[in-house]
């Protein structure tokens, strides 16, 4: 089965940025940011295209789904 894989974290911590100031800007709550982070909520495509828009990515480089067992590897 498939995961949601998410460099949210990893992408805020690099601009220096906490999660209540992302939610901020995408219009959430900071439990949102939270949840995405730790893999507890799938977000809808405004969500995730309103969040890859803040990093000024593709979501593609901001999510990717994860077969279980696959490690962090890129597999094209």
């Amino acid at each position: 089965m498939a995961r949601l894989v998410t460099r949210i974290h990893e992408l805020r911590k690099a601009k220096g940025m906490q999660q209540a100031e992302l939610a901020a800007l995408v219009g959430v709550r900071r439990e949102t940011i939270g949840h995405l982070e730790n893999g507890r909520y799938n977000p809808s495509l405004k969500l995730a295209m309103d969040i890859a828009r803040v990093f000024a990515l593709p979501v593609e480089e901001v999510f990717r789904f994860e077969e279980d067992g696959e490690t962090g590897t890129d597999k094209q």
